[in-house]
């Protein structure tokens, strides 16, 4: 399939040049409304009793059960860990107390496949230089009221290692992203420096394999948005985001690539699927 790239040059410049890039007004307002009302559903179906598996980037113990490994091929849902009381129980309703929903939507849900797969994004990922683009994961990312967590400093490319690294973040905000409600922040141009660590999965579970170098916080810039503004984030890119402290939500729908061609997945990555992804088009 023949598919030519939507980015400027000046867009890709910023973009090699940053390590991310904003593109206002990417999905619109009918596009935004039909992914949060499916995600309203896919919440109201949730049986919250069935699970209690708290996402958390500062502490990893979540991720060696079986129930992280098994939402790579799934619709799978983790709270925050802030939403539980001293008595085990919810402190609010469960819509209030979810992190996010991983790993498979763009995979298995109807409407979350058909904008990760329309042709303006393809036609974005094609700038980029893909030449067999496959989604690895994606991510409905809520940032709760007064407990949405924080994501620490970080590299994509840790989590969804490919040798040549390919990995890019697509981040698109569903609501508007501020300071306030714990938008992104970015170290412009880090991603020149190249892969810091890697977050293996091996016998005992998951694990980083060096210890996170330290960063200061002045040389971070915010990155607002307006709500259907997509941000793409090079793999190498170090960014992160603050907890949501505010009475305001920050909802984002997050997917990340990577190339198939000529490209080989490392296995000892935490993703490991007994079926691959198909690829979004094949250059």
């Amino acid at each position: 399939m023949a598919i030519t790239g939507s980015l400027t040059p000046d867009q890709l410049q910023f973009f090699n040049t940053q390590g991310y890039l904003v593109i206002e007004s990417f999905a619109n307002a009918e596009e935004i409304d039909g992914l949060t009302k499916r995600m309203e559903q896919l919440l109201d179906e949730f049986d919250c009793s069935s699970t209690a598996s708290i996402f958390s980037t500062k502490n990893q113990q979540h991720s060696t059960d079986n129930y992280f490994f098994e939402s790579a091929e799934k619709i799978s849902f983790f709270f925050e860990e802030k939403a539980f009381g001293d008595d085990g129980k919810l402190r609010q309703p469960k819509q209030l107390s979810i992190n996010k929903v991983g790993h498979a939507l763009h995979e298995l849900d109807p409407a979350f496949k058909s904008f990760s797969s329309s042709e303006k994004f393809m036609r974005m990922i094609c700038s980029l230089g893909y030449k067999r683009p496959a989604v690895k994961q994606s991510m409905y990312i809520f940032k709760q009221p007064g407990i949405g967590g924080e994501v620490v400093p970080h590299q994509d490319n840790s989590f969804l290692y490919t040798e040549p690294t390919t990995c890019t973040g697509l981040w698109l905000a569903l609501e508007d992203a501020t300071i306030v409600n714990g938008c992104l922040w970015a170290i412009p141009g880090s991603h020149k420096n190249g892969l810091v660590r890697r977050f293996l999965r091996g016998e005992q579970g998951v694990y980083f394999d060096r210890p996170s170098p330290s960063y200061d916080q002045k040389d971070f810039v915010p990155i607002e948005v307006k709500s259907g503004s997509l941000v793409v984030i090079h793999g190498d890119l170090i960014h992160q985001s603050f907890e949501n402290q505010s009475p305001k939500s920050r909802h984002a729908y997050s997917l990340h690539v990577v190339d198939t061609d000529g490209c080989k997945w490392a296995q000892d990555n935490w993703i490991r699927r007994k079926v691959e992804p198909e690829p979004l088009y094949v250059s």
